[in-house]
């Protein structure tokens, strides 16, 4: 047998102190930034499927791993993968997408496809509550893997909670985190309950076992090889136990000092030295902004100016692929064998080379079919309108640059970091007045980072535009205004912002437009909303939009959006609203699968799948005139 660790750094002193655990023990272990804590979790988890004596060791189904980003758990997998003699069918998963397998286990029937977050998060607590992994012949865990636990807040750390507490005479765990780097505090709005929750895990764990919680720390950096890259380490343990704001301003100005060194400087993002740097470099990149507005507006400039890179979405939006429709399309069978479904998978164009194994794999678990080796596909159909689409078969957005917020980039790290300049603490004071949380803006910081490999860079950042909500208390969309209140110049893209109900494509056009998306329609195109008459599609709604890719339709604004850009362009009771003929520079995000009634597909010469692709859209739309595309405003 060849020798998984053959290419694998072998373990330190601290790290086999992690791995050697027996599986019932409860260890927190503190790790932090780059100290080697994703293969120490996979060391770990063979270690717990691969022990000697058959009463230590553990079966695959026995463990439950849990992350918080599809791309953290994507690089857990495929690390097994590489490096897991034992543990190769331990299986990653998302606190989203373990719910959502509690849920369909505790209520079959049920449609959670239109539940908040969080909402589905507090119910899966419920149902474990309740013994919801006991039903049938499932399998509750016998030890628990969580990364990043430092950043379980609320609804989240509820079910974490509630799970270890279901389960404390026959379950053990391992869960790693570092107090340094919580960003997520900003999901509780209230500032006390915000101050509240941030440690709260931690202090739950020492109160729930006090004589049996195992501490241990991973201290040694493995990440950073150069001494730019390693500049904020040292500032670690003084995050970890920050909560006073002048101490933390203090430490977010030291921060700072450090990254604004001049020795790191590039020049502004439009120069172009810097883009052509961008442009030739091998080495993956990140630009990391403070905010998704930031975020943006720097990925539309670099899109202008020929760089090509990802932006990455929001952790929650779990597009389905473009592939799975066409792969469900492209069979009337009611079942897919291996070999046939390795064919059609040849026969899709991607922009990337798939593990194919892995896919199956993937399908087979949501989807397995009455034969062995078999999908079935009416029962994949399902998984994809009920939101239930493993997120290990999700578009991996791999790309050598990527435009990211701090949070959105947490647990990854690439060659090259550049970030925003951050402001200075006055100018964080003045921006957010009182809702300014200090211990949040210096580990957010801290983070960005600490995410480099090599080289560390700052930029100047971008002019932005006047970002509004068209409610108050930072509800509604986000539009472009300007100094006079009803200024309007833009709205910002959000995800289902094309329509679904339908398949793309006016006047017996889906089959030809379903081909055109798929030869055509890449990630970063641009396309534009263009209003195809002025009459309103309904009270408190929009015209129609009409979707153009390169002149040709593909598809139309959706009831939400043409509800949400009256609400942008009513600005008062009194305020007749207008709409502007075009909306440019949005974008290409990916193409997704999409599930619709059987009907609308025959009819739309689609098969009776009810499937189709739709493309989803991202970036900063500007009103502008149909006649000569100069801004259009009030």
């Amino acid at each position: 047998m060849t020798d998984a660790y053959l290419d694998s750094p072998s373990l330190t002193e601290e790290q086999r102190a992690v791995v050697e655990q027996p599986w019932g023990a409860r260890v927190l272990v503190t790790a932090g930034a780059g100290a080697g804590k994703t293969h120490t979790l996979v060391r770990r988890l063979d270690a717990l499927c691969g022990n000697e004596d058959p009463d230590e060791a553990l079966e695959a189904a026995e463990i439950l791993v849990l992350t918080f980003s599809r791309a953290a758990a994507r690089e857990l997998r495929e690390r097994i993968a590489r490096h897991g003699e034992r543990a190769r069918r331990v299986r990653a998963q998302t606190f989203d997408a373990w719910a959502y397998s509690v849920l369909s286990r505790a209520h079959p029937d049920g449609d959670w496809r239109g539940v908040g977050f969080d909402e589905r998060i507090t119910a899966a607590a419920n149902a474990v509550e309740k013994g919801a992994l006991e039903i049938g012949d499932a399998v509750p865990p016998a030890h628990v893997v969580i990364d990043e636990v430092q950043d379980l807040l609320g609804a989240r750390r509820e079910l974490v909670e509630t799970l270890l507490d279901r389960y404390q005479d026959s379950c053990g765990f391992t869960v790693v985190g570092d107090a340094a780097q919580s960003v997520y505090g900003f999901q509780i709005t209230d500032p006390r309950e915000r101050a509240d929750e941030i440690g709260r895990f931690f202090d739950w764990l020492r109160c729930s076992y006090p004589d049996d919680l195992v501490e241990l720390r991973l201290t040694e950096n493995f990440r950073a090889v150069t001494p730019e890259a390693r500049v904020a380490l040292a500032h670690g343990p003084r995050l970890q136990q920050l909560n006073d704001p002048d101490d933390a301003g203090m430490l977010y100005e030291e921060l700072r000092e450090l990254l604004l060194d001049p020795v790191n400087a590039m020049g502004d993002l439009s120069d172009e030295f810097t883009l052509a740097g961008l442009r030739d470099s091998t080495d993956t990149c990140a630009v990391l902004t403070r905010d998704n507005r930031e975020a943006l507006v720097v990925s539309e400039l670099l899109h202008t100016h020929g760089v090509e890179h990802r932006l990455r979405r929001p952790l929650e939006e779990r597009p389905v692929p473009y592939w799975v429709a066409e792969l469900l399309r492209r069979t009337e069978a009611t079942g897919l064998a291996e070999d046939r479904f390795r064919s059609l998978l040849t026969e899709i164009p991607l922009p990337f080379e798939p593990n194919v194994t892995a896919l199956w794999t993937s399908l087979r678990r949501v989807a397995r079919g009455p034969g062995r080796g078999v999908i079935d596909l009416d029962r994949l159909r399902r998984a994809i309108a009920d939101s239930r689409f493993p997120d290990e078969a999700a578009d991996p957005e791999t790309a050598r640059i990527v435009v990211s917020t701090v949070h959105r980039a947490k647990g990854l790290e690439f060659d090259r970091v550049i970030i925003l300049a951050p402001p200075t603490v006055a100018e964080l004071h003045k921006r957010h007045k009182d809702e300014l949380d200090l211990p949040a803006e210096a580990r957010a910081l801290y983070v960005a980072m600490t995410r480099a490999r090599r080289d560390l860079y700052h930029v100047a950042p971008p002019e932005l535009p006047q970002f509004r909500r068209a409610e108050k208390r930072g509800a509604g969309r986000r539009y472009i205004g300007g100094w006079r209140s009803y200024d309007r110049f833009g709205i910002v893209a959000e995800a289902g912002d094309v329509c679904r109900d339908d398949p793309p494509g006016r006047d017996g056009d889906a089959v030809a437009t379903q081909a055109y998306l798929l030869e055509r329609v890449g990630a970063g195109q641009p396309v534009v909303l263009r209003k195809r008459h002025d009459l309103p599609m309904g009270e408190s709604q929009s015209p129609p939009y009409a979707l153009v890719h390169d002149g040709r339709e593909v598809g139309e604004a959706s009831r939400r959006f043409r509800e949400q850009l009256y609400q942008v362009q009513k600005v008062n009771r009194t305020w007749d609203p207008w709409w502007p003929d075009e909306i440019h520079g949005l974008r290409i995000d990916t193409l997704e699968t999409v599930t619709g009634s059987t009907a609308a597909g025959t009819n739309a010469g689609l098969g009776d799948r009810g499937v189709w692709i739709v493309p989803r859209i991202t970036g900063v739309g500007k009103f502008r005139r149909a006649d000569n595309h100069e801004e259009q405003g009030a």
